[in-house]
């Protein structure tokens, strides 16, 4: 009853984010402009936005591989559709509980510890957050901007190095001073100790020097993409984004769906691009209008290729095995 209860609440603050978030943005800025901007679109270079999203889509997919494989070697079509289906699920289910779809399917059907493949999500997490801060501090740095977009930024490097630390200490918690003595009280629950030790050996992956190291350069390389997406759906437009005003825009959008919110990020999604353009001085208008093509050619394709691979995976285990995650010779097609 009490994890239902907690289920709802987060649903209800998740809604409220992005309905704050949706009046913040229609507050101050002209829907009927933004509308008239979009219709002017070039179709030639939405498609070009289109086929670098799904670059990033594929490069993530290969991250997820590479950060599973010292776990156990997944196959990388599988791993594609469990990411996909996770994605389609963010998209319909409020505070970002795709991750946990996402963990499940891959567990079950790959035979692998739930807790275990939720803690290489943590670490996926963790890299994308880095990654996206570093891109971000670096364009204010370049374009020399102020204000409240910069102090965000600030205070999601402070996050990011709280995050660092927090997964080192997962990593490395049975090694701490007095981890013997909490291990004794915890295996009292015979259930939640083998969990939590589920759950260290998937953050155990951030361990591996190598395994870190491809995380990272394909975090950046996907992000990459997503940065010439945006370049080029603002060229759809007439907005002539710099790469770094690009850069700014896609790692400041990101950051902020990290905030847990209603399905598929609605509100603040729109309301960080918004913003970010004030801060670079852009149009309000055109700034609402780029975000509302880069989000809906997002939905779309992550909906209708999740879809997809939802229809082909199949769903035969309960809604439930999802809420309790935590609790619970080289094939050719993986990759080297």
């Amino acid at each position: 009853m009490r994890g239902r209860t907690g289920a709802i609440l987060r649903v209800g603050i998740g809604l409220a984010i992005s309905i704050f978030s949706i009046w913040f943005v229609l507050r101050d800025v002209d829907l009927g402009a933004a509308w008239a901007i979009i219709k002017t679109a070039n179709p030639a270079w939405l498609l070009l936005g289109l086929i670098c999203l799904s670059v990033d889509i594929l490069l993530r997919a290969v991250r997820w591989q590479r950060l599973i494989l010292p776990i156990q070697r997944v196959r990388f079509r599988p791993i594609l559709g469990y990411l996909l289906v996770g994605y389609l699920a963010n998209n319909v289910l409020p505070a970002r509980l795709g991750e946990l779809v996402r963990s499940h399917y891959l567990g079950d059907r790959e035979r692998i510890s739930r807790a275990s493949t939720l803690g290489t999500v943590v670490v996926e997490r963790v890299v994308d957050i880095a990654v996206l801060v570093a891109i971000a501090a670096l364009a204010i740095l370049v374009l020399n901007v102020r204000g409240v977009v910069a102090s965000a930024i600030l205070v999601g490097l402070a996050i990011t190095g709280l995050l660092v630390v927090g997964l080192v200490i997962g990593i490395a918690a049975h090694r701490l001073p007095g981890a013997a003595r909490v291990a004794v009280i915890v295996e009292r629950w015979p259930s939640a100790a083998e969990g939590a030790r589920k759950l260290r050996d998937g953050l155990a992956v951030a361990g591996r020097p190598r395994t870190l190291g491809e995380a990272l350069l394909l975090s950046i390389a996907a992000w990459g993409a997503t940065v010439i997406a945006f370049a080029a759906i603002g060229q759809a437009i007439g907005l002539h984004l710099l790469i770094g005003e690009a850069s700014l825009m896609a790692a400041g959008i990101a950051l902020a769906t990290a905030i847990p919110s209603g399905p598929g990020y609605l509100g603040t999604y729109e309301l960080a691009a918004v913003k970010i353009a004030e801060a670079l001085g852009r149009s309000s208008e055109q700034a609402l209008a780029l975000a509302l093509l880069a989000h809906a050619t997002v939905l779309v394709l992550t909906s209708v290729l999740g879809a997809g691979a939802f229809l082909r995976l199949g769903w035969t285990s309960s809604v439930h095995e999802v809420e309790d995650v935590v609790s619970g010779a080289p094939d050719p097609d993986v990759l080297p």
